[in-house]
């Protein structure tokens, strides 16, 4: 694990105003995340914006898309005015699509890939998709264990997205996911009447204080952003 000069390990931004605050200043640096959520809670925009804040401050990123195409997710960016692909052409962001049913190593092509890149900042969206391609659970949940394994080996910041059923109690659709990364964080879309509501929720972050209250979420024109308390 990185630690600075202080002996404290190295924090990297959400990219979420309001949201490093919570976890003691941001993701730590080698560690991965679940971001998981039902249909629509934004979990996708959530990682799009942590790639987005790193470009902002020169870091390299990388998006593992096991689901969107590289122009959907470029086009849904510029809804909230970030312009993906001047960071492509800069050579510092990358959109990798893999097509699901045609992964036999995603491992070993994750681990290259940001070798090779360099990236600083890392997603992989989304590992619901896993349960398409692997049909036995025993393979399923050891492809799952060796990814997460791999990646927190880099020397990146990592967030994986999972689906789950908005009345659903778990953590992730195969019940492997939040046992192995460094923490997780739960979207969800609450409905009461005719109000709908986001909100977000550390469930668990490891080595790091966190506040374990749920928050609602704003989505504007810059993206997602927890109100002031």
């Amino acid at each position: 694990m990185e630690k600075d000069v202080h002996g404290k390990e190295v924090r990297i931004s959400t990219g979420i105003p309001g949201l490093d605050k919570l976890m003691q200043g941001g993701y730590i640096k080698n560690d991965v995340y679940l971001v998981t959520g039902g249909t629509g809670t934004g979990k996708t925009i959530f990682c799009s914006q942590f790639l987005w804040d790193g470009l902002q401050k020169g870091e390299k990123g990388i998006f593992f898309s096991l689901e969107e195409l590289p122009q959907d997710v470029v086009h849904d960016a510029e809804n909230f005015g970030w312009d993906f692909q001047k960071y492509i052409d800069k050579k510092m962001f990358l959109i990798e699509y893999q097509d699901p049913f045609e992964m036999a190593d995603i491992t070993t092509l994750v681990k290259e890939k940001i070798d090779k890149f360099g990236a600083k900042r890392v997603v992989v969206d989304s590992t619901s998709i896993f349960g398409m391609v692997f049909k036995d659970e025993h393979e399923l949940r050891r492809r799952l264990y060796e990814l997460i394994k791999t990646l927190k080996k880099t020397d990146t910041a990592v967030l994986m997205t999972a689906e789950i059923t908005e009345d659903s109690k778990a953590l992730s659709r195969f019940g492997v996911e939040e046992f192995v990364v460094d923490g997780v964080i739960v979207l969800r879309y609450v409905s009461l009447g005719n109000v709908s509501n986001r909100t977000i929720e550390i469930r668990k972050m490891r080595r790091t204080s966190h506040n374990s209250g749920v928050h609602e979420i704003e989505f504007n024109r810059n993206g997602i952003s927890i109100p002031k308390q």
